[in-house]
């Protein structure tokens, strides 16, 4: 279900990111926006709260890969009610970390589609979150001669990149890089 009403929404992230402050010790700022100023001007989301977070545990938020940024953001989903398909509506930014993310992925495809096209042997990107693997699938929109798909079951999904109309052959599993939470 949508979010009925913005400003209340915006008041429960704000009592959430408070919380945590206080409680959890971080040193976060914040400023919430909601309604059309949450607008994404690049069109990859259709949030409708923008909350950017700055301050002296930044850098926390972003190591591994934004997974705690990402945890905020899932957090709210959830404190809100959203339904799974919804979790767009709600983005959360720190460091302009997205932007960055979102121009290396767009270069990693590029790197993916040169060497599928040179070799015709299918890429497979290690498994990332939904929101990046749909910002590879539109990255490669662009890029003529490849096509792409999501392979693999929850934490473990993956895009693969074939070469046009050759979907069909074998992709390895890619290897998860080591990271925080593995051994």
């Amino acid at each position: 279900m949508p979010i009925e009403d913005l400003q209340q929404a915006a008041q429960k992230i704000a009592g959430l990111l408070a919380t945590l402050n206080k409680l959890g010790g971080l040193r976060l700022k914040y400023r919430i926006t909601a309604g059309d100023g949450a607008r994404d001007p690049q069109a990859l989301e259709a949030r409708v709260i923008y909350v950017e977070l700055g301050g002296p545990d930044t850098p926390l938020l972003t190591q591994h890969n934004g997974e705690l940024l990402r945890a905020l953001e899932t957090l709210a989903v959830q404190m809100l009610r959203l339904d799974q398909r919804e979790h767009d509506l709600v983005s959360f930014d720190a460091g302009n970390y997205k932007a960055l993310r979102a121009e290396e992925l767009r270069m990693a495809a590029e790197t993916a589609a040169e060497k599928v096209i040179r070799t015709g042997v299918p890429y497979a990107f290690p498994p990332m979150n939904s929101r990046e693997r749909r910002l590879l699938h539109l990255a490669f929109r662009e890029i003529q001669g490849v096509e792409t798909a999501s392979n693999g079951e929850g934490q473990e999904r993956f895009l693969a990149v074939y070469p046009a109309g050759k979907a069909h052959l074998p992709v390895a599993s890619p290897v998860r890089a080591r990271g925080f939470g593995r051994r």
